[in-house]
């Protein structure tokens, strides 16, 4: 789908003649025409790429409705963060991180959480539209329509940690994924275990990346990886996969888990099946939240650097709205293994295995 322009076009509340109740906007254009609002932004700033009907359709309803094109780009000295929910440590991550770049830079901040059930997922862009904020940063998923209303408002835009592919123009912060599954398992693999168990995430692309990683780990070791329970990000979830795995006769020596919040709840399956971490089960996790390091035994886990990618999510979509050249429209930040005492050589193998 073609878009506007960055600049090109932002949309101003206009008056219906005769009728100053009824303000125009070019999405109320681009509805009575029944085209999309970057068609409509063609029209108004004369690109190619539009049909003559429908340019000329689109004409007749501009001149109806005496829309005129904005000369400015009225945006407001805040930004948007965008999430599905802040109920996790997690969250509290990256809204830190967030918090610590537009304070320096003095700017507002307003915060749109959908919260669990989504309720506000319907309605989140109109109002984000209306604020007109200086950018917007966001961890729920942009749809392609929303990422061209917000680029047809000339609001720049950065996604963090993306939960699916982007197309090559949507800037993006996120983390090395691969990478981090792979030093999880071959963590293990180094410390003796030859049946590792992943209790993986749901279908998103940082799920999925830490899979693969996991299992170029264990093809590298020349270890069988099939043992993959797919499972939620949550704690309760990590406990019903966990369960699944440690009742069977055969039950693995090691587990890597999707996130630290799966991996406390591998601790709870554990203890109540009589389960020893690390000597009877080692766990791995993933995002080193603060809990990591405070859970008895303290966890080995892959650091994200949530903050971190909060705060370069930020800087970068301020800096688009500032309209600077970027070097880069995507950037990865390094994950790194934190071992802590939640591994150790499977049952059988001495301490000094390495």
């Amino acid at each position: 789908m073609s878009h506007a322009e960055p600049g090109e076009l932002i949309e101003q509340d206009q008056q219906t003649d005769g009728d100053s109740s009824r303000p125009v906007t070019i999405s109320y254009i681009a509805e009575e025409a029944g085209v999309s609002v970057p068609t409509v932004s063609k029209v108004i700033n004369g690109r190619s790429g539009v049909s003559a009907e429908t340019r000329s359709r689109v004409q007749a309803l501009i001149a109806q409705y005496g829309y005129r094109k904005s000369s400015a780009v009225p945006r407001s000295n805040m930004m948007e963060l965008v999430v599905d929910e802040l109920a996790h440590m997690w969250g509290v991550e990256i809204l830190r991180g967030v918090q610590r770049v537009v304070r320096d830079h003095r700017v507002g901040l307003v915060l749109t959480e959908f919260g669990p059930e989504h309720s506000t997922i319907r309605y989140w862009i109109d109002d984000t539209l209306a604020r007109r904020p200086a950018c917007v940063v966001s961890v729920a998923r942009l749809s392609e329509s929303e990422r061209n209303q917000l680029r047809a408002r000339g609001i720049p835009f950065v996604v963090l940690d993306p939960a699916s592919e982007l197309p090559d123009d949507v800037p993006f912060v996120g983390a090395t994924n691969w990478t981090g599954g792979r030093s999880a398992a071959r963590h293990l693999t180094e410390l003796g275990h030859r049946d590792i168990a992943v209790i993986s995430g749901p279908g998103h692309l940082f799920c999925q990346a830490r899979l693969d990683g996991y299992r170029s780990a264990m093809q590298a070791a020349g270890l069988p990886a099939d043992r993959v329970v797919p499972a939620g990000l949550t704690q309760e979830d990590g406990h019903r996969a966990a369960m699944t795995l440690l009742n069977r006769p055969d039950r693995p020596t090691a587990v890597v888990t999707g996130n630290d919040l799966q991996a406390l709840g591998v601790y709870q399956a554990a203890r109540s099946l009589g389960l020893r971490i690390p000597e009877d089960l080692s766990v791995v996790g993933f995002d080193d939240l603060p809990i990591a390091a405070m859970v008895d035994p303290p966890l080995t886990t892959v650091r994200q650097p949530l903050t971190e990618m909060a705060a370069a999510a930020t800087e970068l979509a301020l800096a688009l709205g500032r309209g600077e050249a970027t070097a880069q429209l995507g950037i990865e930040l390094a994950t790194t293994l934190t071992v802590r005492a939640s591994t150790a050589p499977p049952p059988g193998v001495p301490q000094d295995f390495l």
